[in-house]
């Protein structure tokens, strides 16, 4: 399992200049990578660009990114810019459908054959994020590249079937948000016999997960806040009622504002979906993912009462840099080319399981 990921610019009610106080310290502590989300406060090449001019080390990647209004030239432009302007960075971009909620809210775009839209545009950025200057900006195009591909991943966030079949086809990491490990396993073997289908090595599997170490309060009612956003989503709103918050989700279908939904959520529901707890608690929620078929997990430091996750993201990081495993972790490159079984893959990744070991 790795955990040397974390994800800020997560919308929530935290300050807004926070996301880059998080990212310097995960960068300090020796993370690999940086996610960087996007919604309606922070376009997300802007704070990954400034991430990467104020740290030292870490890969970037940007996103998701609503396939609904920004075409994959555009994309994997600001990738390409973002790499460019931070001395060559890695910087990958993840992709998705985004609900209907956020494309119309925040866009004030329709949000109109999205599986589709997202399928055009995840075949076009695995060619696109490879482009070397010379070659034509798009095919057929009389502009011609002058930026070095950014490097990095390109990651598609999947839930339904058919977004996890375009995952399987074109992505090197298939993402979830706010999973509980029994999603995961459904979710995993959909991803691996999809993969098959497509004759290729399945993506990695990651997730965002809220991180909470000994939570405060506020942090416990950060978490259900995040939780809250996604009640009415389809797919997810399933997820929550069949982990036994079925009050929440009638009350967020009937239109409740989000603090009487985060009322209705029990303090519980934060660790059902994420590493909230003590060390001894997150790490085995961590074994419980694993052994699910999670590979990856972005951490997502609660803020509230632990100012830019420091308490969560220091203890987790020394908790692995004791065993020497955080640094310096091969990143592992997926294509089409590839032509390991999801069966081969599966056992490689799972027989010997991290076990307790909370990857900060």
């Amino acid at each position: 399992m790795d955990f040397s990921v974390v994800a800020v610019a997560r919308e929530d009610d935290s300050p807004v200049d926070e996301p880059l106080r998080v990212a310097a310290l995960a960068d300090r502590l020796g993370y690999r990578e940086v996610w960087v989300g996007e919604g309606p406060t922070w376009e997300a090449f802007v704070p990954a660009t400034a991430i990467g001019a104020a740290t030292g080390r870490v890969a970037l990647t940007a996103g998701p990114v609503p396939v609904s209004v920004r075409d994959a030239y555009t994309i994997a432009r600001g990738a390409a810019g973002t790499a460019a302007v931070t001395g060559g960075r890695a910087v990958g971009v993840a992709i998705g459908t985004a609900s209907k909620r956020v494309v119309e809210g925040v866009h004030g775009r329709p949000r109109t054959r999205p599986t589709s839209a997202m399928e055009e545009s995840a075949a076009a950025l695995r060619n696109l994020l490879r482009a070397v200057p010379g070659e034509p900006v798009v095919p057929g195009s009389p502009f011609r590249r002058r930026l070095a591909p950014p490097g990095g991943p390109l990651t598609v966030a999947a839930f339904g079937d058919r977004a996890i079949g375009i995952a399987a086809a074109h992505a090197d990491r298939m993402l979830l948000d706010l999973v509980t490990p029994e999603q995961v396993r459904v979710l995993r073997g959909k991803l691996d016999a999809a993969a098959e289908k497509a004759g290729r090595t399945p993506p990695t599997l990651a997730a965002w997960l809220p991180a909470a170490l000994d939570p405060a309060p506020e942090s416990v009612r950060q978490v259900l806040g995040s939780i809250a956003g996604y009640l009415t989503v389809p797919g997810y709103s399933d997820m929550f009622r069949a982990a036994g918050f079925g009050e929440a989700v009638d009350l967020a279908a009937a239109g409740a504002d989000r603090e009487a939904l985060i009322g209705a959520l029990p303090p519980g529901a934060a660790a059902e979906v994420g590493l909230v707890g003590d060390l001894k608690t997150i790490q085995a929620r961590v074994d419980a993912y694993a052994e699910a078929g999670l590979e990856e997990i972005a951490l997502v430091p609660a803020t509230a009462g632990d100012p830019g996750g420091n308490s969560t993201l220091t203890a987790l990081a020394a908790d692995v840099q004791g065993r020497g495993e955080l640094r310096d972790q091969p990143r592992r490159r997926r294509g089409p080319e590839a032509t390991v079984s999801p069966r081969t893959r599966r056992t490689r990744s799972t027989a010997a399981p991290c076990r307790s070991k909370a990857r900060g």
